[in-house]
């Protein structure tokens, strides 16, 4: 089942599951439900309290679709688009192995998460490859986004601490 947002082309999937004694089969991607290729698939893992991002590339900017295979999180998608009516507004979700949600991201979006259980497995297919060289980053707790991360004790990276607030991102980037 395919969910709409107020953002365009950013889609929540509500996964279909096949369940029986043994476990279950979970349809995750089908590429006939977008016009778009997905060459570079990666895996996370992340301890609970960890936020990761926002993250984006400049140059080569990528879609994401993302699914947890294992665990919970508070997942957020920053839109960076300049033309777009939602710029500069971010939209979150809860995607987790038990709602079996699974979100498309469109490039132009930085993209981060909150991971919420003790263990939590993230896997991303992405339109594009990694390019390390146009990685940029808009600080989680930019007092402008003012979002709501469901933990008291973050677990951040010393990249993602130093990021740049939206404000700084914009006259820098775009």
């Amino acid at each position: 089942m395919i969910k709409k947002t107020k953002f365009k082309d950013l889609i929540i999937f509500k996964n279909t599951i096949f369940k029986d004694k043994r476990g279950y089969f979970k349809e995750v991607l089908k590429e006939r439900q977008f016009k778009k290729k997905f060459p570079f698939t990666v895996m996370s893992f992340s301890k609970k309290n960890v936020i990761r991002g926002l993250h984006i590339q400049t140059k080569k900017s990528q879609g994401k679709f993302i699914s947890v295979l294992r665990g919970k999180v508070f997942d957020v998608a920053l839109d960076l688009r300049k033309s777009s009516k939602t710029f500069g507004k971010y939209f979150c979700c809860i995607l987790s192995e038990k709602n079996s949600n699974s979100i498309y991201i469109p490039a132009g979006f930085a993209h981060g998460f909150c991971a919420m259980d003790k263990e939590n497995y993230i896997i991303y297919s992405c339109t594009q490859y990694r390019d390390a060289h146009s990685e940029k980053a808009i600080k989680y707790n930019d007092k402008f986004l003012n979002i709501k991360w469901p933990t008291k004790k973050p677990v951040v990276s010393k990249k993602d601490k130093n990021a740049l607030t939206l404000n700084e991102f914009k006259k820098k980037y775009l």
